[in-house]
This record gives structure tokens, C-alpha cells and sequence, in this order.
């Protein structure tokens, strides 16, 4: 039986939360750069609709 390959498979973790890291930092820094008068506006024009209402039954 074949032995597992944890250093790759520890690797292959750590890329991936790398990866997610610079993703969100990226995110970060669009939101940061986004101007005020946009942010303003996406949030002026949420406009609220029967099925965005959930009703308990």
C-alpha cells in the first residue's frame, strides 16, 4: 500500500489559503478605491421587492 504524501497535500493548503488571502485583499483594495459618490448610489438603488420579503408561515 501506497504511503500518503502529506507535504504535498499540506502544500497544496497552503497555496490555496494564499490564494484566497490575496483574493480578499484585492477585494479589499477595489472597495477601498471604489468613490464614495458609487458606494452612495448601489446603496440608493437597492430597492426592496415582495420576494425579497420572507414571511413566516
Amino acid at each position: 500500500m501506497a504511503k500518503t504524501n502529506f507535504q504535498y497535500e499540506k502544500r497544496q493548503r497552503e497555496l490555496e489559503k494564499k490564494r484566497k488571502a490575496e483574493e480578499k485583499a484585492q477585494r479589499k483594495l477595489e472597495a477601498k478605491n471604489r468613490s464614495p459618490s458609487e458606494q452612495s448610489a448601489d446603496e440608493a438603488g437597492y430597492e426592496t421587492t415582495e420576494t425579497d420579503i420572507t414571511t413566516p408561515e
